[in-house]
């Protein structure tokens, strides 16, 4: 395992951190299974969020936490005040509600990244700011950012907190793959373009990309003719993509790797911190994602896979 490092957080965070999406009360064992398999490979990191599995995921990692006691061994990434059938939440009323349901759910006392999972632009920058300070001195999280949050907010939500002697975003997620999305997997949800990966590069801000690996695209189980997956043809079909799997294989075949694995060293390869989400339902997955961490990309080798060259040289 590869780790790095996150400014207010201890331990070095591994940078490939599981999602646990799958996790869940109703299918404990599976859950335990996944879990322990990734403590084993020397992943330190997972990631959830308020409404994964209606609150079956977090509940799950809660009793995994106790039957093995391994909260102490985990870096906690948590998502909170995601929209709902009433609308936005992305207030000091949804935030605290999120992370108080969430802390006793996962039974523990402290979250170590919290991450909004949304962003509400109708909201001043400074309500929320001050919202997750007031949550962070208490002890209820450590460091914090948004999910789905545009560059521009978090710069602003930085120079709020800079002016008021408060800390700012620690971390950004939005999606980040070398298949380029033609839309939005869900409303509201966002991913780097060229600009907001300038603007990275510039602060250095470390990001956790979900859905690094574009939903499976690159594992070889679709093809422009296979489009039995609505949601991956809707979001990542398009002529520029397949030219991105092509290379991808190419250049694996060159360095003795799968394109899925090239694919997700393509977004650990960027020029600023990244600490990729990926999502495996078995200890199979995810070890076939592991030799990713041994690929090294040039920046060359960047830019052709992401079509900004014609050639290598």
């Amino acid at each position: 395992m590869l780790f790095g490092n996150i400014a207010g957080i201890d331990t070095p965070v591994a940078r490939l951190v599981m999602g646990t999406m799958v996790c869940s009360t109703d299918n404990m064992e599976v859950t335990n299974a996944l879990l322990d398999a990734y403590l084993a490979i020397g992943g330190n990191c997972l990631d959830t969020a308020r409404v994964y599995g209606g609150g079956k995921t977090e509940a799950a990692l809660g009793q995994w936490f106790t039957s093995r006691n391994s909260r102490d061994k985990v870096i906690l990434l948590a998502k909170g005040a995601h929209p709902n059938a009433s609308g936005k939440r992305v207030n000091p009323i949804g935030i605290a509600e999120d992370i108080a349901i969430s802390l006793e759910l996962m039974q523990t006392d402290t979250i170590d990244i919290y991450l909004l999972h949304r962003d509400d632009p109708d909201v001043p920058v400074g309500v929320i700011v001050d919202s997750l300070n007031e949550h962070r001195e208490a002890g209820r999280i450590k460091v914090f950012g948004g999910s789905n949050w545009t560059t521009q907010r978090i710069q602003e939500a930085n120079e709020y907190a800079a002016a008021h002697g408060l800390q700012g975003f620690s971390a950004s997620s939005p999606q980040l793959s070398l298949a380029v999305p033609n839309e939005a997997m869900w409303g509201g949800c966002l991913w780097v373009t060229p600009e907001d990966s300038a603007w990275y590069q510039a602060n250095q801000m470390p990001l956790f990309p979900w859905s690094s690996q574009a939903s499976g695209f690159f594992t070889g189980r679709f093809s422009p003719e296979e489009r039995s997956n609505a949601d991956v043809t809707r979001v990542y079909y398009s002529d520029g993509n397949w030219e991105r799997y092509r290379r991808a294989t190419e250049l694996g075949a060159q360095k003795g790797f799968t394109a899925n694995q090239i694919a997700l060293a393509y977004v650990l390869n960027q020029p600023y911190p990244v600490f990729a989400l990926f999502g495996p339902r078995t200890p199979e997955e995810m070890n076939s994602s592991l030799p990713a961490l041994e690929v090294s990309l040039t920046a060359d080798e960047v830019k052709w896979l992401n079509l900004e060259r014609d050639s290598l040289a």
